[in-house]
């Protein structure tokens, strides 16, 4: 059933004036579970360990990203790409699921860290976003670095007219530089353009930049027992179920 879909009255957000929709990437626009799960699966049965669970493999392998990105965020770090954060990470997580890194195939292992590069979008994406770009600049604002970025798209067809990965800001979401910057290098006021994510968290943030927001669902994006982002936490500019109900309810 679709939620009920307005403008919330409290924000000061004319339609009339937006001219670019940002997108966050990874839950939002493409389905990484499967997708991770998929080709962690393969991997793992021609490795030896048929008995670990792929969809349990990639949960753990990106429930790492928080504090990765968080060390680069807090300046304990310098930035480095997400291809180098998930390859570090993925090392981890073949040590945690009893894996040991420098035994495996390096070009297998590579190949594997690769696979967020090869994200399938969800259903409804394609069609939504062709919509939409119809009315608005559309471009990501990922913490997807900006290769990651193009070769999903190519291989998937999302229509972007840019592409600004976070080696562009130099930072990852949700440090406010990453939203900023990119409403800079767009050329537009932070009023003139919105986010459009499932996590209500990237969307309080992109708020507090003073960009508009808006709330797109993806309840099975961290598989069937999801217990987050099943619903707006606040009183976002727009919700939708997913890309294409967007384009209607976007004046």
């Amino acid at each position: 059933m679709r939620q009920d879909t307005h403008r919330n009255p409290d924000r000061k957000l004319n339609m009339t004036t937006t001219r670019v929709l940002f997108f966050d990437v990874l839950g939002t626009v493409v389905d990484w579970r499967s997708g991770i799960a998929r080709e962690a699966g393969a991997f793992l049965a021609r490795n030896g360990a048929q008995q670990v669970d792929p969809g349990e493999f990639a949960d753990a392998w990106a429930a790492r990203y928080d504090a990765s990105t968080e060390a680069v965020r807090t300046g304990h770090r310098p930035f480095v790409s997400l291809d180098v954060i998930n390859r570090e990470n993925l090392d981890a997580t073949l040590v945690q699921f009893g894996l040991t890194p420098s035994e495996l195939p390096a070009a297998e292992v590579e190949e594997l860290n690769l696979a967020w590069h090869r994200l399938e979008p969800w259903p409804d994406s394609l069609k939504g976003l062709a919509r939409l770009k119809e009315r608005f600049i559309i471009a990501p604002l990922s913490g997807g670095n900006t290769r990651l970025l193009l070769d999903m798209a190519k291989r998937a067809g999302l229509p972007w007219d840019t592409v600004l990965g976070s080696d562009v800001f130099g930072t990852y979401k949700p440090a406010p530089h990453a939203y900023l910057r990119a409403v800079e290098i767009l050329e537009v006021r932070p009023s003139e353009a919105m986010l459009v994510a499932a996590h209500n968290d990237d969307l309080a943030a992109a708020r507090r930049c003073g960009i508009g927001t808006a709330f797109v669902a993806r309840p099975k994006e961290h598989g069937p027992g999801q217990t987050t982002d099943l619903s707006p936490l606040e009183s976002w500019d727009f919700v939708a179920d997913d890309l294409v109900h967007l384009a209607d309810v976007l004046p």
